[in-house]
């Protein structure tokens, strides 16, 4: 287990199958986020995408919730700072991440925790998981992305409920509403994460990379343009590749059929 360098209140665990686990450790403040956190958070992320080893990321939290959001006694410190700067910005370094990222959340994800969990590619819920938008209830301006992609993933009408009343979002209604993927018991939690983060690993990694970037980078465009970048970077993806990458691949298919069949090429 690695320690970060705000006295492990960020762990990191990379595990020797590819799975890599980054779970919030400020429990007793309800994982809220410093501006050290943030800052740390963001270079863990940018890390382990560049580790050719890690495979698949799973974000948690210990304790009772997931993150409570700013430790808003360091308000004006975190709220005057750089806001446009990247490479401090955890939220900006996990939509740049290639690797798909898993958020287990368990108990409370508010405001920034929210934004943190909507910057995840998959989500698997705690039955007692709630999602909260208190932006508005602090009168503090969303930053990380909350007042745009909660309307694209849960429509335009739910959002505006949910950011303007800031009432809880229960995992049920989560899920019903499209935005978690799993609601599971708390003890159930992380195994089911590393379940989907398993049937991850068990695919074409190179494949799994492109397969992310052309969801997400053709889900900010109309369906004409995405649908046109699919086109050109699967012609780029077919250029690049050898007689032998298909030789590999024809005997990857023959070989399903087989008792011992490959798992990937």
């Amino acid at each position: 287990m690695e320690k970060s360098s705000q006295e492990n209140l960020i762990l990191v665990n990379r595990e020797s199958d590819g799975v890599a686990w980054v779970t919030l450790n400020r429990p007793k403040s309800l994982n809220s986020l410093t501006k050290s956190m943030m800052v740390d958070l963001a270079r863990i992320f940018k890390s382990l995408d560049a580790d050719d080893s890690v495979r698949v990321i799973i974000l948690t939290g210990s304790g009772r919730s997931f993150c409570s959001g700013v430790d808003l006694t360091a308000a004006e410190d975190v709220f005057k700072g750089d806001v446009k700067d990247v490479e401090t910005d955890p939220v900006a370094q996990m939509e740049r991440c290639r690797k798909p990222i898993i958020g287990a959340i368990g108990g409370f994800a508010v405001t920034a925790g929210f934004e943190i969990s909507l910057a995840c590619d998959l989500l698997v819920a705690s039955n007692d998981a709630k999602f909260l938008d208190t932006h508005a209830r602090f009168g503090i301006f969303p930053s990380w992305g909350l007042s745009q992609k909660l309307s694209r993933v849960i429509g335009p009408s739910r959002a505006r409920e949910a950011s303007l009343t800031a009432m809880p979002l229960s995992a049920e209604q989560a899920e019903r509403w499209g935005l978690v993927n799993y609601v599971v018991d708390r003890s159930e939690l992380l195994k089911k994460a590393r379940q989907i983060a398993e049937a991850i690993i068990k695919n074409n990694h190179d494949l799994v990379l492109k397969y992310k970037a052309v969801i997400n980078d053709g889900f900010k465009q109309d369906l004409t343009r995405a649908l046109a970048l699919e086109k050109e970077r699967a012609h780029e993806y077919y250029d690049g590749m050898s007689k032998d990458h298909f030789k590999k691949l024809q005997e990857f298919i023959a070989g399903r059929s087989s008792s011992k069949p490959s798992s990937k090429l």
